[in-house]
């Protein structure tokens, strides 16, 4: 089965994204937080993370960062999910190693299409 970590603060975003993954048969790993995400980390080794970068803590492009250091999560493909929608966010994000920007608001069938893409 895979594995997919979904890192989101909006509580309703989390909902829906939980329910369609395993929906489409994803084990699912909830984060409210970079520093939450990183504490599931330690022991999971998902196949894709979502990820949001406005977050409170530890916010997407330190989680990573942190992500990309750790040689156990190579293999991990990444996410981003954001309402951060300008052209130097979105550039950011993908410097910092993401496979993937996605701007809030978003479709879900589009976003399960892009993940199952990703991973294939």
């Amino acid at each position: 089965m895979k594995k997919i970590l979904i890192v989101d603060d909006e509580p309703n975003i989390v909902m829906s994204l939980e329910y369609t993954f395993k929906k489409n048969n994803f084990e699912v790993f909830i984060a409210r937080d970079g520093l939450e995400a990183l504490e599931i980390l330690k022991t999971q080794q998902p196949d894709i993370i979502i990820l949001d970068v406005m977050m409170p803590m530890v916010d997407g492009y330190a989680t990573i960062e942190q992500i990309k250091n750790n040689p156990k999560l190579t293999h991990c493909k990444v996410v981003f999910l954001s309402a951060k929608n300008k052209q130097q966010d979105i550039d950011k994000g993908l410097e910092l190693g993401a496979n993937l920007y996605v701007v809030k608001p978003f479709s879900i069938k589009k976003l399960v299409e892009q993940v199952n893409d990703l991973i294939q």
